[in-house]
């Protein structure tokens, strides 16, 4: 018999496939990432008025940031894959990128408190604002590539929807808090996102154990694929184009989903539902990790992006009010699927000794379909007839799926 048993006469424990503390420590940073950004989007415009800007000028500032995130997320995830083969973990890009954001973020309201709008200086603080988002782009790719150290291969959906969960849920209340950032003041709201960056980072820091699940150790004694390598740049350029395509659908869906809302179903709170279907979305994504461990990621986010299209042409074809609930319920269902495969495809895609480079493209790409959504569409989507909002939903989202597609023709390092 090739089965092991213990002198005892019992079997052995089967090996740990996730580390649950650790995740659920990434999982706070992650949540933290989002408030971050939350409570910094409800204030960037306000703060530029304050200073003697234009509202135009926060437009201009994100435009900055998302140009100079389409390659610095890479970058970032890049070095910190060569940090973790030079001295065994990320931590140390890590650590210097989350105490330098957290730095900068609380100089952001201070230098609209403390310093005088002069001609000479104004400039400063929309350059301390994309100088924040710089390092935020430092960490964010290194620390969530940890997932790969967390959870072997196919149980990454998994974990990853505690993620997703944890994220989802500060980003479904973020628009309903709105008014309760503002009271508290620039100054205080600023520093509790500084603070709780920093604790949860610190925790993370201290549950991080030394090697990680033996399945997921880069092997230390193989030589990594360069960087240059044309399999490894065709890798980046799927999960930089899925990136892009999953935002582009997501926001031309959740633009669509409002704007029928509010004609098919006037009397109702347009907000409330948007946030129900925001947090159901969220909350969904347990129950699409524990279904995509089993059939297998990327074939999970082809089913959810079959699913979202399937949506869109139920409204097309028979719009009323009864077939947008019955839409919004396949949604959630699919954009559960795929937004939560997202980083387990980044991760998975790319051999053991890129995961941090895989997700930096992930993002990379999404900066990148933001600088282009601000081309294509420089008045947003709010004035788009729902009928054109439904055709580039269906396009992008087809997109996506072409994309994960590919990834089926790469010689696989490992299962996804």
């Amino acid at each position: 018999m090739s089965d092991r048993v213990s002198p005892s006469g019992h079997y052995p424990p089967p090996p740990t496939q996730i580390m649950w503390r650790q995740v659920i420590g990434l999982s706070g940073l992650s949540a933290a990432i989002t408030l971050t950004w939350v409570i910094y989007n409800a204030y960037l415009g306000k703060l530029l008025v304050q200073f003697g800007f234009t509202p135009q000028a926060a437009t201009t500032v994100l435009v900055v940031e998302n140009i100079l995130a389409l390659g610095m997320e890479p970058l970032w995830g890049g070095l910190s894959d060569r940090a973790e083969r030079w001295f065994g973990h990320r931590f140390l890009l890590i650590s210097f990128g989350v105490v330098t954001a957290s730095a900068i973020f609380v100089a952001i309201p201070a230098c609209t408190i403390l310093i005088k709008p002069l001609p000479g200086v104004k400039l400063l603080l929309p350059v301390l604002m994309v100088v924040w988002a710089l390092a935020m782009t430092i960490f964010r790719a290194p620390a969530l590539s940890l997932l790969g150290k967390y959870a072997t291969t196919p149980q990454l959906p998994k974990a990853a929807s505690f993620l997703t969960l944890a994220g989802g849920i500060v980003a479904a209340f973020a628009p309903r808090s709105q008014e309760l950032i503002l009271n508290l003041g620039p100054g205080v709201t600023f520093t509790i996102g500084s603070l709780v960056l920093l604790a949860t980072a610190a925790a993370l820091r201290a549950l991080d154990p030394p090697g990680g699940l033996p399945q997921t150790r880069p092997q230390t004694t193989a030589t990594p694929q360069p960087v240059t390598s044309p399999i490894l740049l065709l890798r980046v350029g799927v999960i930089l184009a899925t990136g892009a395509a999953i935002f582009c659908s997501s926001s031309f869906l959740m633009n669509v989903f409002s704007q029928l809302l509010k004609a098919q179903l006037p009397q109702q709170d347009t907000k409330l539902l948007m946030f129900w279907f925001t947090l159901g979305s969220a909350v969904a994504a347990l129950p699409a990790g524990t279904l995509a461990t089993k059939v297998g990621n990327r074939q999970g986010m082809l089913g959810g992006m079959a699913g979202t299209v399937a949506g869109l042409l139920l409204l097309g074809l028979a719009p009323s009010p009864g077939s947008l609930l019955l839409a919004g319920i396949i949604w959630v269902a699919g954009l559960s699927l795929v937004n939560n495969g997202a980083i387990p495809f980044a991760i998975s895609l790319m051999p053991n000794q890129w995961k941090g480079l895989g997700v930096g493209s992930y993002f990379g790409g999404i900066g990148a379909a933001k600088v282009l959504f601000g081309v294509v569409f420089p008045t947003g989507l709010a004035q788009m007839a729902p009928t054109i909002g439904v055709i580039w939903a269906s396009i992008t989202c087809l997109a996506a799926a072409i994309s994960v597609a590919l990834s089926f023709r790469f010689p696989p390092h490992h299962e996804i």
